[in-house]
């Protein structure tokens, strides 16, 4: 479902920035990082438009997320292009990969938390778990906010490859050292093996 598709049955995303997903993440006990587009454009330094703000926890950190955002807002759990109201104490539909915030039905919509599977504590890659990483080498911070590392970022977006992911893509190439265009071919040659983006990067 496109970005347009969505707004036309769930509503609006509003322009929340990392500044703003951190004021709304205040109090919040429990790791938390941006992803996505957001975390290209920190890295990179590049402007870009973005549709929403993608912020990722821990899974097992859900009880303490839910009853964080549901002092103020509304809480709805997404997935496979379905939406449910969620509570604080109550399960997640087992369908459910990502949580949306909002204040009322008729505000637009703040916040998309992608919930990310930990083993032992680390970050793992929810295509491939063999990719576990400690949460400090998965993301780096710039002031004050922990964003996922750009090789990262990338290599989800690998998997459809839209003209944005590869304008990602370059803009964040003049950034990465060797080492770390080493760490994004392979990581994208894992999954895509004749991915087009591992020439870019060779």
């Amino acid at each position: 479902m496109g970005g347009s598709d969505v707004a036309a049955w769930y509503g609006p995303w509003g322009m929340v920035k990392p500044d703003d997903a951190a004021a709304l993440c205040a109090g919040l006990d429990v790791p938390w990082w941006i992803c996505g587009g957001w975390a290209i454009e920190a890295y990179a330094a590049v402007r870009r438009e973005h549709r929403d703000i993608d912020l990722g926890v821990f899974r097992r950190d859900l009880p303490a997320v839910i009853e964080h955002f549901s002092a103020r807002f509304h809480v709805w759990a997404f997935g496979d292009g379905a939406l449910k109201p969620v509570t604080w104490g109550e399960d997640l539909p087992s369908w459910a990969g990502q949580l949306w915030i909002r204040e009322h039905a008729s505000a637009p919509w703040l916040l998309d938390i992608k919930l990310t599977d930990d083993r032992d504590g680390k970050w793992v890659y929810q295509r491939d778990p063999s990719l576990a990483l400690p949460l400090a080498e998965a993301t780096w911070e710039g002031r004050g906010i922990r964003y996922l590392r750009p090789e990262l970022v990338i290599l989800f977006k690998a998997r459809d490859a839209l003209a944005r992911d590869e304008a990602d893509l370059v803009a964040t190439l003049p950034w990465l050292d060797a080492a770390g265009r080493h760490r994004c071919a392979d990581l994208i040659s894992r999954q895509h093996p004749d991915h087009p983006w591992l020439k870019l990067l060779g």
